[in-house]
């Protein structure tokens, strides 16, 4: 089974551009919200040295190699977790993949063209870092909130196994998201990893952080504040940050 990546940022931010780059799926890439609507979904097989030796070695009739879905999902607004813009459709894209890709606007240019309420061409990552991840810790503290009470009186009175572990759990995560984090940076036991990944949460999805650069830069992008500034936001979360030139 391939492992599956979605693909998300706010609009016009290098997404398709990444994407067709990636799976050569010639996807719309264009300067204006929402150019991607329903997401486009490729797929790539992963280079792997070994199996190359194993095939060498055995002659199978038939090599498979590991292959690696990704899914461009379209621009995340502001209120998504609300519904605004597609954000209902946006979340659910999000919640059926494995990892998530999250690209930043990292250049200037005055020509692109930025989401509703922000026409300006100022570039800011950390807010823009902000407006993807608030919408999904908001999807999730729903989720949370949603789970919390009844499982609260399971625990309480049934004392129950199950639900003891998960209520442990949900008061974990519960202050950290109304604290404006992602579930990912606490430090889970493997025992409550059990229960995390049966509550199927947004940001305990593991991400990487794709800043995108001018191309005369990408040879040098530590020279670059907005970076810089990524780098050191992607540490709280134990997140790596890829560098890339990915414009439309």
């Amino acid at each position: 089974m391939a492992l599956t990546a979605g693909i998300v940022g706010l609009p016009n931010v290098g997404k398709s551009t990444l994407f067709n780059a990636i799976t050569k799926a010639g996807a719309e890439a264009a300067n204006y919200p929402f150019a991607t609507i329903d997401p486009n979904v490729g797929m790539v097989e992963v280079p792997d040295e070994r199996l190359q030796k194993l095939t060498e070695m055995i002659t199978p009739k038939k090599t498979v190699p590991t292959t690696f879905e990704f899914t461009d999902i379209a621009g995340i607004v502001k209120g998504a977790s609300k519904g605004e813009g597609l954000g209902n459709k946006f979340l659910a894209n999000i919640r059926e993949v494995d990892a998530i890709v999250h690209v930043v606007r990292a250049f200037d240019d005055e020509n692109v063209m930025r989401e509703q309420g922000r026409e300006d061409a100022f570039v800011d990552p950390l807010a823009d870092i902000d407006t993807i991840n608030l919408e999904l810790i908001l999807a999730d503290l729903e989720s949370v909130n949603k789970r919390y009470a009844r499982v609260e009186k399971m625990a309480r009175t049934q004392k129950d196994k199950e639900s003891v572990a998960e209520f442990n759990v949900l008061q974990k995560i519960k202050p950290v998201l109304e604290d404006g984090k992602s579930a990912r940076t606490i430090e889970f036991t493997d025992e409550e990893q059990k229960v995390v990944k049966g509550l199927f949460l947004l940001t305990t999805k593991p991400v990487l952080y794709v800043a995108n650069v001018d191309e005369d830069v990408v040879s040098d992008p530590d020279s670059i504040e907005y970076v810089k500034q990524i780098r050191e936001f992607a540490a709280t979360e134990n997140a790596e940050v890829v560098v890339i030139s990915a414009r439309a």
